[in-house]
């Protein structure tokens, strides 16, 4: 039972940021009083929340809200341990935390990423999206919870990050502030998939999504079904699921009653299904204060905070909007370790604590209370190179430069010259032998996060990844904003995926780092910086799969996600291309099959893939609006209503 235990928490905790700041109890037990509610809703199913108040009754305090999948009601009993942060508790706030519906103590079904409702609050529907949800409780606060100012703000890390950008359509008038924090955006984008390729190491979450409940609780209902994956725990993930074979292996031995992983399967391409939970069509409308945060390093949701924080601005041009990006992975800016590190690469000391006290506390304070000059830069974003905070007008900056990369023989990598367009790099990509994500084994967990920052000279030692490096570079080199893949490619066989990485290739005499092993040699060191995948079938498409032409050139274009980092004087840039990834994304049979979830082993074979000298990289700016990038891929359409 204590190993059950263990494994739930672990799973529960990674979905939820694993953040461990210690908000000390008895400061909320002195200066707090806690009780818990059932809030109708307007088609009468009641969700569970949990309302602190201040004692101090000689003025009146805003409501700061985070509604949640992950089990409201361990934040009863004043054990609010999680957030808000220790600065804003102590600053005075109406604190309400509040089960999803369907979820423990809340009544009704529950839907991953229900999808939003144009109109719903303002035309008074009957029919419910997180929206109205957040609309309903809201009303019911301003005219129950006494001393409040009218005036609430929202927040929330991962999941509760996406019910905080839902809540923005159609919103309360009271909410006035909002801060979506590595956010959901779109299923097929985020978490699960990235750009339509499956992330294998998130098989064990779905026990956390997939069972509804059948009465209201405080514990874990699918505890059983986390624990087929975690009764004998593997210690290598790699061997684990490539022995475990194609992915209908995991729907015969752990899915097979699961209703999320039975939608996932049946929907493998971009279809309505998944469209109509995108939220970022639905942030049309928006007139208060919105500051969306992320990590660099966030393996699960980067896309997300980019995209929310992208789409607000190109549709809303008057409205309140700023952006923070820092050196975290997934929701690390919520809690402190003093040294910030991720992975082997150190990048200063308290930048969590900077960013609760002078970014976050300063934004809710102003918008909720009238406190302090609330000017917070447009974008507030780390430089990960040379480790400093920088302040921008626009995001992606339009002072920095963006470069374009070639490809030559004797792994040449150029800058803003051709080498050689008539140049083909091969390799032989075989999905029984994948590429390992990371340097290190890893034991059978959820989505990894130190591999977003590690070495890659294991990667670049392999003859199925194409590396091209630059020579020493002789001034930094600033990359700022989007980053885009213009691949010709041909193939043996008739499927593949693209994975493109961007590193940063430390001097040979760089100094290691005093919090990493001995082991651990900076010099040379191989830093990843920015890295994605992209399944070929959906080149033209993603709702639109079809295979490769054997022998045939074809284009395959797709974003990496932004990037701000400067790779310094002394140092050289590099590139990697590959088409395996293992087993953070699951393996594509590179034999074309309808649906890869259905798979058969037989259907995994070895392909000779050709990357062809007319292949670039663009990095920098809004590359967005390059004439030779399919209208598929650029932003606006991909959040077409």
């Amino acid at each position: 039972m204590k190993l059950c235990s263990f494994f739930v928490m672990a799973i529960l905790l990674s979905c939820s940021t694993a953040i461990s700041q210690d908000n000390d109890s008895s400061y909320l037990k002195s200066h707090y009083d806690l009780k818990e509610y059932h809030i109708p809703m307007r088609d009468g199913v009641e969700l569970f929340t949990i309302v602190y108040t201040p004692k101090d009754k000689g003025k009146k305090y805003p409501f700061l809200m985070n509604r949640t999948c992950y089990n409201a009601s361990s934040y009863t009993d004043y054990k609010a341990k999680t957030y808000p942060s220790k600065y804003l508790i102590q600053d005075g706030y109406i604190l309400v935390y509040q089960d999803v519906r369907g979820r423990y103590m809340s009544d009704g079904i529950f839907d991953n990423m229900t999808p939003n409702i144009p109109g719903n609050n303002i035309k008074n529907k009957t029919d419910i999206d997180e929206s109205s949800d957040t609309y309903d409780t809201i009303a019911w606060l301003l005219k129950n919870i006494s001393n409040n100012n009218g005036k609430v703000g929202m927040y929330g890390v991962s999941y509760p990050g996406f019910y905080t950008a839902a809540a923005l359509p159609d919103a309360h008038p009271a909410l006035v502030a909002s801060s979506p924090q590595a956010p959901i955006s779109d299923f097929f984008f985020d978490d699960f998939h990235h750009q339509g390729a499956y992330l294998q190491s998130y098989s064990a979450a779905f026990a956390v999504f997939g069972y509804q409940k059948e009465e209201r609780t405080r514990e874990s209902w699918f505890m059983d079904k986390i624990m087929r994956f975690y009764d004998n725990p593997a210690k290598d993930a790699y061997d684990y699921y490539l022995n475990l074979g194609p992915l209908k292996n995991i729907t015969e031995k752990y899915h097979h009653d699961n209703f999320f992983w039975k939608q996932i399967i049946e929907h493998p391409n971009y279809d309505e299904f998944w469209q109509k939970r995108s939220i970022l069509p639905h942030l049309k409308g928006i007139d208060h204060a919105v500051m969306t945060v992320g990590g660099w390093f966030d393996a699960e949701d980067l896309y997300g905070p980019l995209s929310i924080y992208k789409s607000i601005e190109a549709n809303n041009p008057k409205a309140n909007n700023t952006i923070v990006m820092g050196p975290w992975d997934h929701g690390g800016w919520a809690h402190e370790k003093g040294k910030t590190t991720h992975n082997h690469i150190y990048f200063g000391d308290s930048i969590s604590t900077h960013y609760q006290k002078e970014i976050e506390r300063k934004f809710f304070n102003y918008n909720l209370k009238g406190e302090g000059n609330g000017k917070l830069p447009e974008a507030y974003m780390f430089d990960t190179g040379i480790k400093e905070w920088k302040s921008f007008d626009y995001w992606p900056p339009k002072e920095i430069t963006p470069i374009t990369f070639y490809f030559g023989e004797n792994g040449q990598l150029g800058i803003n010259e051709p080498i050689d367009d008539k140049a083909k790099f091969d390799y032989v990509s075989d999905p029984n032998k994948p590429i390992p994500y990371t340097s290190q084994t890893e034991g059978l967990g959820f989505t990894p996060r130190r591999f977003m920052s590690d070495d890659q000279r294991q990667a670049s030692r392999r003859p199925d990844v194409l590396t091209f490096e630059t020579e020493v570079l002789t001034d930094s080199q600033t990359l700022a904003g989007e980053i885009v893949a213009q691949l010709k490619v041909s193939m043996t066989g008739t499927d593949a995926d693209f994975i493109v990485k961007l590193i940063d290739v430390y001097p040979q005499d760089h100094e290691s780092y005093e919090h990493n092993p001995e082991n651990i040699v900076m010099g040379g060191y191989q830093q990843l910086v920015r890295s994605e995948v992209f399944r070929g079938r959906f080149r033209n498409g993603f709702d639109t799969p079809e295979p490769f032409v054997s022998g045939e050139i074809s284009d395959v274009n797709f974003r990496l996600q932004d990037v701000l980092h400067t790779f310094k004087k002394g140092h050289k840039i590099m590139i990697q291309i590959h088409s395996t990834w293992f087993p953070y994304i699951d393996r594509n049979p590179q034999k074309y099959v309808d649906n890869i979830y259905e798979a058969n082993a037989e259907d995994f074979i070895k392909s000779t893939i050709t990357v062809h000298g007319t292949s670039i990289i663009k990095a920098g700016g809004n590359v967005n609006c390059c004439e030779t990038m399919p209208a598929f891929m650029t932003l606006q359409p991909i959040i077409k209503d």
